[in-house]
């Protein structure tokens, strides 16, 4: 299992909107509008690395209103 967060800059005023889309994507585990330089962070899991891009390219940033994402696994040390 690969669990990744995933940074969101999105369009002015969509932060709550875009939130509330990804939390209802299979794979995402939770989704809360944030402030700072990025406005939606989002934990995701998915089965293997290959998974985990799928789910954010073909999925999450399919989204409307957001305009780029960062996605950062986590790791064990």
């Amino acid at each position: 299992m690969v669990q990744a967060y995933i940074l969101i800059q999105t369009e002015v005023g969509k932060a709550a909107a875009v939130a509330r889309e990804i939390s209802g994507i299979p794979g995402v585990t939770q989704a809360e509008d944030v402030t700072g330089p990025y406005d939606v962070i989002v934990r995701a899991e998915a089965n293997n690395v290959d998974e985990l891009g799928k789910l954010v390219v073909a999925q999450i940033q399919a989204v409307t209103g957001i305009t780029r994402t960062l996605t950062c696994p986590i790791v064990h040390i």
